[in-house]
């Protein structure tokens, strides 16, 4: 299943360090799979995120079954799980549902106190 919005991005391993950890605005991370259906009922409120904030944060998706590595990488345990990244440093990891509201919420204190 690939992402339907375009202002979310699909990240791999080979993009990863391009998209993430060399971008110049801070970016939020989706871990998601398609059999997961609290991942799917997430991911409009991560779309409208990424419509809200377009230009000042950058939305990515990462599918756990096709990025192992990356899934690996951030300790992926449970899904949905999201990451906040800045200057290719992590500063956020929570998992479950949020209305994108929440999300933004929570990505703006974040940033602020980081």
């Amino acid at each position: 299943m690939n992402t339907t919005s375009s202002s979310v991005i699909t990240v791999t391993k080979e993009n990863f360090e391009s998209e993430v950890l060399n971008s110049e605005i801070p970016v939020f991370l989706d871990f998601w799979a398609g059999w997961c259906m609290p991942c799917n009922m997430a991911k409009p409120e991560v779309e409208k995120l990424a419509n809200t904030l377009q230009g000042t944060l950058k939305v990515g998706s990462v599918d756990v079954d096709e990025q192992l590595e990356i899934a690996s990488a951030f300790g992926v345990r449970g899904i949905p799980m999201f990451a906040l990244m800045k200057g290719g440093k992590v500063l956020d990891v929570f998992s479950g549902f949020a209305p994108a509201i929440q999300l933004q919420k929570r990505i703006e204190d974040k940033l602020a106190n980081a």
